[in-house]
């Protein structure tokens, strides 16, 4: 199984904000790597054979790529708008594949059944028709137009709104999230899942946030993202096969899943195979 066309995306490997001269020891899609500021305080990565790996600091990360990245990291304008809080929620641990992952965060179904109360409720599980897209132009994916009973949406909802989400997937293990911002309505809250892949079946989370909240205080904006994380922790670690299926065949969707289904099918056409499962077992 070829793996070029992964090796040459960005991955992110840390926070900025954790950045130490003595380094911190991790992995990327199975190599050992080190994460370190340098002298001058600048983000460094090296590879176990010494090697220096390509870097950028972005977003409250550290990004880098074992291979040599053909485009630059994906852009995300929210990320410099003034009046935005950004939240680094830290890490979580998965037992999984880097694309289910990804692909369990593009679910709306899920939420009245995993984010009970919160993010969705019973008898509100209907998922409404919604548009998803391959936009040929940027190469992602995208879903516009959809639309969810929330009891509540954000750590800033008073109650239960409708709330309108769209979903963008620029890169192979990373997602993007624009969600209705109760206290600003013509803006949206942006919601990021960022995901290393330590192997084919076991990853490092870590979501980012760029938001308008100016009442919550930090550690409830973390300790809410990581509550409604930490639930799907629980569902993605059960899931069999534990690689993400791409055969058609293999697990049969639903009309709520037109996301995933286009998802798998943007995988297959760029060849991001790492953590996929190809043919039935």
């Amino acid at each position: 199984m070829t793996m070029q066309a992964m090796i040459d995306e960005w991955y992110p490997v840390g926070l900025l904000s954790q950045l130490q001269p003595g380094g911190r020891k991790t992995a990327l899609m199975g190599a050992p790597i080190e994460v370190a500021c340098d002298a001058e305080g600048h983000a460094r990565v090296t590879a176990a054979d010494g090697r220096v790996l390509p870097v950028r600091a972005r977003y409250g990360h550290v990004w880098s790529s074992l291979g040599a990245p053909q485009k630059e990291l994906f852009p995300i304008p929210e990320a410099d708008q003034p009046g935005r809080r950004f939240v680094d929620v830290g890490v979580v641990r998965v037992r999984c594949s880097p694309l289910r992952t990804v692909e369990n965060f593009l679910d709306i179904a899920h939420f009245p059944f995993v984010h009970t109360d919160i993010l969705g409720a019973e008898p509100h599980t209907e998922v409404q028709n919604y548009k998803v897209e391959i936009r040929e132009d940027v190469d992602e994916v995208w879903a516009t137009q959809v639309k969810f009973y929330q009891p509540q949406a954000s750590k800033s909802a008073s109650g239960g709104i409708t709330t309108e989400y769209m979903y963008r997937v620029p890169a192979p293990t990373c997602s993007v999230l624009y969600k209705t911002c109760p206290p600003r309505p013509d803006e949206w809250d942006v919601i990021t899942l960022f995901v290393q892949p330590l192997s084919e079946d076991l990853c490092d989370v870590w979501p980012w946030m760029a938001l308008f909240d100016d009442e919550t205080s930090m550690t409830d904006l973390i300790h809410f993202q990581q509550t409604i994380f930490l639930q799907d922790r629980s569902i993605l670690e059960n899931q069999i096969p534990r690689r993400l299926p791409l055969d058609p065949g293999m697990e049969i969707p639903t009309r709520a899943d037109l996301t995933s289904i286009a998802y798998r099918r943007w995988l297959k056409r760029h060849d991001y195979t790492y953590g996929a499962q190809l043919v039935a077992q």
